[in-house]
């Protein structure tokens, strides 16, 4: 759908915006807006409950995607921002995150990160236009600009304060913000049914591959119990073996960091994190060991193909499984698994193992030392089915086919959302810098 523009425009004396309405006003933020009012008191009393926000819980998609419960005694130095209704955070560090999200009908306890700078609209300027105004990428890019630092870039609330706005009155500023309001909740809609749809083919896709690795691909063939809970009946055939009769477990362990002679550059010995196993295949390293690390810190040598997996860590990285098709060692995050081939196709180890995955992650909450953890005992204990070596062959050819075509669909709604992400993005521009006029497309007592 194509808007209208305005009758006239004017130049704005900003390189990157152009032309804009002649009737529009250019405004520091400072005029229009105030930023950090309120702060809470030292003397706050350290029961009191606060919902804390922080910089890694605000996106530029999405808001703010959570809060923490927490007491006042117990939170960082850095929660002390009050935010309002109508306001807006916008990141002052790691301002390439683009941390910018508008406050709507906050807990009366909301607290923000002193990493935000909380921008309140002054009676000129409507909330609506601001949330707007602010997420625009043109902003964006003012912020980041004007970021001193490096690998920690950070701006002063001052110098957002600097930044210019193009304004129309107060009444169409309001048009604008329905206008965007109602188009951006459609787009948004859009987006929700492209993310649940790749949630639906991930469960699809973990259920085709359980199904396979625990059923296989004839349903005529008789079945018998397992006797293990998470596999349930299995094809009559098959074995139920535990995977140290089938493979070689172990670990690897982190060299002293501190000590030049255990790391090397490219041309030294290929060492491996528990971050490698968030991708299918293992096929490089972007940390070295010497021969003195391998020899000093017993470090196991693992050749292909062999399977890592995730066993440490809080999050989905603990149970994840990948396969490594080089020669490399490991750290004590990830245990190794080298199948005898003779008995067991290393492909079939990793489809089994993703089939498993909930009950590696459900196993490993034990107490003590090991909670959050899976040891390398558990993973050589841990029963799995065994069909004939051709017969696995088939259920890894199946999966391949299968798991390709799922990734295409994944894909295609990958690429939807980044349409939809761009054409939102883009609309918010063109309204709020007064590239398209919408004036006509809302209620007239909104636009008038």
């Amino acid at each position: 759908m194509s808007f209208p523009r305005y009758p006239t425009y004017k130049p704005s004396g900003v390189e990157w915006l152009g032309e804009v309405p002649e009737h529009w006003q250019e405004k520091p933020l400072k005029t229009i807006t105030s930023i950090n009012d309120e702060v809470l008191p030292e003397s706050l009393s350290r029961d009191y409950e606060i919902e804390y926000v922080d910089i890694g819980s605000v996106s530029l998609a999405n808001g703010i995607e959570k809060t923490e419960a927490m007491l006042f005694g117990d939170a960082p130095s850095r929660a002390r921002r009050i935010p309002r209704d109508g306001d807006v955070l916008v990141s002052t560090v790691r301002t390439y995150l683009k941390a910018i999200a508008p406050v709507v009908n906050p807990p009366s306890n909301l607290v923000a990160s002193t990493g935000f700078a909380v921008v309140r609209p002054r009676h000129e300027l409507e909330p609506g236009f601001l949330k707007y105004a602010l997420q625009e990428e043109h902003f964006i890019q003012q912020v980041i600009s004007r970021s001193t630092g490096v690998s920690y870039p950070a701006i002063n609330a001052s110098d957002v304060a600097k930044i210019s706005l193009n304004l129309p009155g107060s009444s169409e500023q309001l048009a604008i913000a329905t206008f965007l309001d109602h188009e951006t909740a459609k787009i948004d809609a859009l987006i929700a049914e492209q993310q649940r749809l790749i949630e639906l083919l991930q469960e699809k896709r973990q259920a085709v591959i359980s199904h396979a690795v625990t059923k296989g691909l004839n349903p005529d063939v008789p079945m018998k119990d397992s006797g293990v809970e998470w596999l349930g009946e299995v094809p009559e055939h098959w074995e139920i073996r535990p995977i140290k009769h089938l493979a070689r477990v172990g670990n690897g362990s982190t060299p002293n960091r501190d000590n030049s002679d255990y790391w090397a550059d490219h041309d030294g010995f290929p060492w491996l994190n528990s971050s490698v196993v968030n991708q299918a295949e293992v096929s490089e390293a972007d940390r070295f060991v010497t021969n003195l690390a391998l020899r000093d810190c017993h470090l196991p040598i693992i050749e292909p193909p062999a399977v890592l997996v995730g066993i440490t860590g809080q999050g989905r990285t603990r149970g994840m499984a990948a396969k490594l098709i080089f020669k490399a060692t490991v750290s004590q995050h990830i245990a190794y698994i080298k199948p005898d081939l003779d008995q067991l196709a290393v492909d079939f180890l990793l489809c089994a193992l993703g089939a498993a995955y909930e009950r590696l992650r459900l196993d490993s909450e034990g107490s003590g030392s090991t909670k959050g953890a899976i040891t390398c005992e558990q993973l050589g204990l841990m029963r799995m089915p065994v069909p004939g070596p051709l017969e696995q062959v088939e259920i890894v050819s199946f999966l391949q086919l299968e798991v390709a075509s799922n990734e295409a669909l994944k894909a295609q709604s990958e690429l939807a959302i980044r349409l939809l992400q761009e054409r939102r993005s883009a609309l918010i521009s063109a309204a709020v810098t007064g590239q398209i006029d919408v004036r006509g497309l809302v209620p007239e007592a909104v636009a008038a």
